[in-house]
């Protein structure tokens, strides 16, 4: 069984979950930028957090086989905060990057002003880099929030069909659905769907442009909701073509739309920057029993100044 997860804050998850994740099938995810828990203060903190994401993250996942991707944007919840909207001057030369494959997370946290103001901007910034565009709804007034974001898609040079809305359930799917636009749903813990309620809405809606993520991030959330979606369509009756379209042919297709989605995974480099996953030093052999050396490099380069 082959599994993308299409939306995962790998930033939040540790190397263990990684393996986990290959062990049960993942072999891609995307990872869209987004809010980290507490208020950013300045652009530059964005600057840092996107080369993160388009280096360092594709380099630890690449060491469990997985196929790592990124969204770049303004999260909603930050568009509300002037110290952070300058980022949106930033966006454009970050979007030009081969592992960038949508504009996102963008949409509304709190359905303000400053909210729309910023989502247009960045469906624009979409259509003009050729990008599809991963749109947030909000976790309050569902309905409301989905309606406001499919009006200002509709008004935007980007066409529904490169625009994907995530974070649906059942209030929203048949008029996301309607629209157009991509369906996607978070399989998360207490507070968005669980299993079984994702395959009652495929039962009901089909699994044509249907993408199930678990959205695994900091909070209380699990990077294997895939996995055990997968398992609980085959459970209920679906065919393997019907998972393998959800949770693989599906998210290739809409983010392929970029024209920049690579699976291929090369043989991973050693080292990122000079650092590696590894932690601790290895023990010097020509040292005493449990004695670490004082040099740990894998590349085997030389301590400073030897």
């Amino acid at each position: 069984m082959r599994l993308f997860d299409p939306h995962i804050h790998m930033t939040s998850r540790t190397t263990d979950d990684y393996e986990a994740m290959h062990a049960a099938g993942v072999r891609a995810v995307v990872e869209p930028s987004f809010w980290l828990g507490q208020p950013r203060t300045s652009p530059a903190s964005f600057l840092d957090y996107f080369d993160s994401l388009l280096g360092w993250e594709p380099f630890r996942a690449a060491q469990y086989g997985i196929a790592h991707h990124c969204t770049l944007a303004l999260n909603p919840k930050e568009a509300n905060d002037p110290r952070c909207v300058p980022v949106l001057d930033e966006l454009p030369r970050y979007l030009v990057k081969d592992q960038v494959v949508a504009v996102g997370e963008i949409g509304y946290d709190s359905m303000t002003p400053a909210e729309d103001t910023a989502l247009a901007a960045q469906l624009q910034l979409a259509a003009d880099h050729e990008l599809p565009a991963l749109v947030h709804t909000p976790h309050r007034d569902k309905l409301a929030g989905l309606r406001r974001t499919l009006d200002v898609v509709r008004e935007s040079a980007l066409p529904p069909d490169r625009v994907l809305v995530d974070h649906l359930n059942e209030t929203t799917v048949k008029e996301a659905k309607d629209s157009g636009c991509w369906l996607g749903f978070s399989v998360y813990p207490d507070t968005k769907m669980d299993e079984e309620r994702m395959v009652e809405i495929l039962r009901a809606y089909g699994t044509e442009q249907v993408l199930v993520n678990s959205a695994a991030d900091w909070g209380r959330s699990d990077p294997l909701k895939t996995r055990k979606v997968a398992d609980l369509m085959l459970a209920e009756g679906f065919a393997e073509d019907d998972v393998d379209r959800v949770l693989w042919r599906n998210p290739v297709a809409f983010y392929g739309l970029s024209g920049r989605l690579t699976l291929d995974i090369a043989t991973p480099e050693s080292t990122h920057e000079g650092n590696s996953i590894l932690r601790g030093a290895p023990k010097d052999p020509e040292g005493p029993v449990g004695a670490p050396s004082e040099w740990d490099d894998p590349t085997g380069a030389p301590a400073p100044g030897a």
